[in-house]
Parts: structure tokens; sequence; C-alpha cells
């Protein structure tokens, strides 16, 4: 089961200097992501436990839209284990015009991360196979 979100980081998201969006900001994604995921697994948003592992892996700027991706690779009991990717897919051009974006041929993975998340079994609403 996978999900994906696609959004353009705004300057609000910017937190740096030089517009560079805060590492942070991937994780909140990830968050989102995993709600959908078990929003359609369980019928429930669910709640996450903990990342067991992120990885910062390229600088994200204002202007730039990034795809977050997710993945159910377990289901347990309760709990469901998870892996995500952040990846940008158009950069920014502020060096060309304040406006100037490119699509980029190969997006750039910027953030990974793997956690867990617990649906509470009485919150269950959707019959899965393990």
């Amino acid at each position: 089961m996978t999900s994906m979100l696609r959004l353009r980081m705004s300057a609000k998201d910017a937190h740096y200097g030089g517009n560079l969006v805060d590492g942070a900001h991937m994780v909140h994604l990830f968050g989102d992501v995993a709600t959908e995921l078990l929003i359609k697994c369980d019928g429930d948003e669910g709640l996450f436990c903990a990342y067991d592992n992120v990885e910062f892996l390229a600088p994200v700027y204002a202007g730039d839209y990034i795809e977050a991706y997710g993945e159910i690779e377990k289901i347990g009991n309760t709990s469901r284990t998870m892996k995500f990717e952040a990846r940008k897919v158009i950069v920014s051009r502020p060096d060309i015009s304040a406006s100037a974006a490119d699509v980029l041929a190969e997006p750039v993975v910027v953030c990974r991360a793997h956690g867990t998340c617990v649906t509470p079994k009485d919150c269950q609403r959707n019959k899965i196979e393990k």
C-alpha cells in the first residue's frame, strides 16, 4: 500500500537564510503521508509512534516541488511499519528570475525515513490481510 503527496514549498516554508526549508518540514510531510496510509489500511488516522531512522540528503528551497512518498512495509496486530522518501521534482531558479523553475529529468531524493505507526485494535474498521 502506497501514498504520495506533491506540493510546492512556499516562502513561508523557508526557515533559514537563502530560502532554505528546514528538514523538519519533510518529516511533517511524512506524517501526512502516514495518516493517509493508515486511513487506507484501517479506516482510521491512527498514531505515529516513532521514527527509527531519518536521513536528510539534499537541500530544499522555497519554490521547489516535493513529492512525499510512503509505503507500508509490514502490518502487525496494531503496528504498521512504513518507509518514506521525499523527492524534489521541480527546482526553483531564482538565478534566472524570481519566477523561473525547471522540471528535473530525474527526481532528487532529499530525505528518507523509516518509522512505526499504531492503529488501536478497536479503531481498525477495515479487514486486512497480514
